[in-house]
């Protein structure tokens, strides 16, 4: 399974980035290989539906579950209609997020936001 992580920078020891949507680079976990892998967030600069693209994004990779401090309405939409589970980072890096989600100590995200529009949040 692949896992997804929203993320500031192209290290595991970076932090999880807050915005889902805007985040610069998204780290891909390999459960099967142990394998990093990064990809830019095309969304993060678009006007308005970031969140629905990253969304996608991550879906067009075989993202089997994201692990995010929050995501959006329309977002979460796109994720749920891929069969992606979206759990609830926990503060610290991204390996420590992997680690505790493999380790069954994250718990499902379950408040999505309705989305900025437009806004800075």
């Amino acid at each position: 399974m692949i896992i997804a992580i929203p993320v500031d920078e192209k290290k595991s020891e970076t932090g999880v980035c807050p915005s889902f949507g805007r985040s610069p680079f998204f780290l891909l976990y390999n459960t099967e290989t142990a394998e990093t892998d990064y990809v830019d967030n095309s969304a993060a600069e678009s006007r308005g539906g970031a969140g629905i693209k990253a969304a996608q994004l991550i879906a067009d990779r075989g993202v089997g579950t994201l692990l995010t401090p929050r995501c959006g309405e329309n977002a979460e939409e796109v994720l749920k209609k891929a069969g992606i589970p979206v759990y609830k980072t926990l503060p610290g890096t991204a390996k420590r997020n992997i680690d505790d989600f493999m380790a069954d100590r994250l718990e499902k995200l379950n408040e999505f936001h309705p989305g900025f529009h437009g806004h800075e949040g």
